[in-house]
C-alpha cells in the first residue's frame, strides 16, 4: 500500500510517500511544495493544488493521510491553512483516493506512543521508522511523513480488527 502523507500549509506543504510492505515502511519520495509570500492567496492555493495533482499522478498513492487543524490563536493563519487543506483534499478526492485525517495528538501517539511528545522526538522516530540517515527538512516534510506513518499504523490496526470480527 502506498500512502501519501500531507502537512498542509500555504507557504510550505510537506509531503511524503511511503510504501507499507507487510510490517516494513519504505520511503518512496518526500519533499515540500513552496509558494512565494508576496503572491495572492488565491494564486498560491492554485499552485499548491496543481503541484499536488502532479505528485499524485506521478507517485500513484492508494491512500492519503492529512493532518487535521488544531486550535490556533491566529485566526488568519488557521483560515489560510484550512483553505490549503481544502484544495489538497480536493486533489486527492478527485483521484478517488480515500483520505485519513489525524490530529497532531493522534500522530504523536502513533509515532512516539505519547500524545505530548516534543517535535524533535517525533522527527527522530520518523527517521528511525524509515531508516533515513537524517531527519527530513524542512520540518513540514518530517511532519508529513509522520502523518503517513500514523495512517500506516491505523490501516494495520483496522485490518486486524476486521479480521477479528470476521471469525
Amino acid at each position: 500500500m502506498r500512502i501519501l502523507g500531507i502537512d498542509p500549509g500555504i507557504a510550505i506543504v510537506g509531503f511524503g510517500f511511503i510504501d507499507k510492505q507487510g510490517h516494513k515502511l519504505v520511503p518512496v519520495q518526500y519533499g515540500s511544495i513552496q509558494t512565494e509570500a508576496h503572491t495572492e492567496d488565491s494564486v498560491r492555493l492554485k499552485q499548491v493544488y496543481e503541484a499536488m495533482v502532479q505528485l499524485i499522478d506521478k507517485y500513484k498513492p492508494d491512500a492519503v493521510a492529512i493532518e487535521k487543524l488544531f486550535f490556533n490563536r491566529n485566526v488568519t493563519t488557521a483560515l489560510t491553512v484550512g483553505q490549503a487543506r481544502g484544495v489538497l483534499m480536493l486533489a486527492a478526492v478527485q483521484q478517488g483516493l480515500p483520505i485519513g485525517e489525524y490530529t497532531p495528538l493522534q500522530v504523536k501517539q502513533a509515532i512516539v506512543g505519547y500524545g505530548k511528545a516534543e517535535k524533535k522526538q517525533v522527527q527522530e522516530m520518523v527517521r528511525m521508522f524509515l531508516h533515513l540517515s537524517s531527519v527530513p527538512k524542512p520540518d513540514d516534510v518530517a511532519d508529513a511523513l509522520a502523518v503517513a506513518i500514523c495512517h500506516a499504523h491505523s490501516a494495520t490496526l483496522l485490518q486486524k480488527m476486521n479480521g477479528a470480527t470476521k471469525r
